[in-house]
């Protein structure tokens, strides 16, 4: 097969996964405690959507159930589902410009970093400011990249950032900011379930607020990051290699670690800390298309967003009715393919 027969399946396939998702979405608002019909989520969605509502029948759907599905578990589908995006893309960018497959907010410490800013954001009772729960993600950002910066520092080794160097500085720092949050919740027990909810990570509190508040920021991200794909691809050939080609890389990197630190806040501060999906989704879309950012990052998109509607449906419905956090079900996918990978780097140095 040549390149250009590789590139038209790609584009062939990239419809049908975003159709795949939106079944997935669909088949993920049947899932939950009350019990409601396929037939009757798909009437109820349709007949919120211009010129397909001619087509729905919801006359003889119980109202609850309406309820439930347009107040509880489509607003709860689509944020999870931006929130998987975001994740991924930020994953798939860092992985990019630290040119390191195990790059990814959670592990960098860089989820941790917004953790605590949204924590400060609360102890300081900032949500019940003129910019309500705007400053939350406001606090989360500088946290985060104020983290992000920490972590580049400590790592890098003249102009290299060795992996070794980059994943005990993430974890290090990680572990450094996780106390300073444990610290803030002994002296405000107040906000300690607030705080907790944060640390574990979850969005069984989601509603369309949230969504309208994150959109903005991962849109914008997005953009960005897709724009600058082409870039990324000639840095992964090597700095020197990329300035010589008339590639500006340190802004480039920095306006990468900027859009990234911003979708990370955002998404900490409407979910918590939801690890390892960063560090699978670009990974696993790498091994099955290839390295190309311009391919890489549309597919984490979908896939991210896959992905966290699949392991939230799981979240509520294992052990139903009572919940566990996402972040708890990434994490049991993640941390195995995490040391798969440090196994397979291991291999690779002997």
């Amino acid at each position: 097969m040549n390149l250009n027969d590789k590139k038209k399946i790609i584009r062939f396939m990239f419809p049908i996964s975003i159709v795949l998702l939106f079944c997935i979405m669909l088949l993920s608002s049947t899932f939950g405690t009350a019990n409601i019909a396929f037939t009757e989520t798909l009437n109820v969605i349709l007949s919120k959507i211009p010129f397909l509502n001619n087509f729905a029948s919801i006359s003889e759907i119980p109202k609850n159930h309406t309820l439930i599905i347009l107040k509880i578990r489509l607003p709860r589908i689509f944020l999870s589902a931006l929130i998987g995006m975001g994740l991924s893309i930020v994953g798939a960018s860092f992985q990019a410009i630290f040119k390191n497959p195990m790059a990814d907010p959670y592990i960098l410490g860089i989820s941790s970093g917004a953790a605590l800013g949204a924590a400060l954001g609360f102890v300081l009772k900032l949500e019940n400011s003129f910019l309500g729960s705007a400053s939350i993600t406001i606090t989360a950002f500088i946290g985060s990249i104020l983290t992000t910066i920490l972590v580049y520092n400590i790592a890098r080794v003249k102009n290299k950032i060795p992996t070794n160097t980059l994943l005990l500085a993430g974890i290090s720092v990680s572990f450094l900011l996780s106390s300073l949050i444990s610290v803030i919740m002994v002296f405000n027990r107040n906000e300690v379930e607030k705080i907790v909810f944060w640390t574990m990570g979850s969005v069984s509190a989601a509603n369309y607020n949230e969504i309208l508040l994150l959109l903005p920021f991962l849109c914008i991200g997005i953009f960005i990051i897709i724009a600058l794909s082409k870039d990324l691809n000639i840095i992964l050939t090597g700095d020197d290699t990329a300035r010589s080609l008339g590639i500006e890389v340190d802004n480039v990197k920095r306006i990468v670690l900027i859009v990234s630190s911003m979708i990370v806040a955002a998404c900490v501060s409407v979910s918590g800390i939801i690890g390892f999906v960063g560090l699978i989704i670009p990974h696993a879309v790498r091994i099955l298309l290839g390295p190309d950012n311009k391919i890489l990052i549309p597919f984490s998109l979908v896939f991210g967003a896959a992905f966290m509607v699949i392991s939230d449906t799981l979240a509520r419905t294992i052990a139903s009715p009572a919940e566990i956090p996402v972040g708890a079900i990434t994490a049991l996918f993640g941390a195995p393919y995490f040391i798969y990978l440090l196994i397979k780097s291991k291999k690779k140095v002997m």
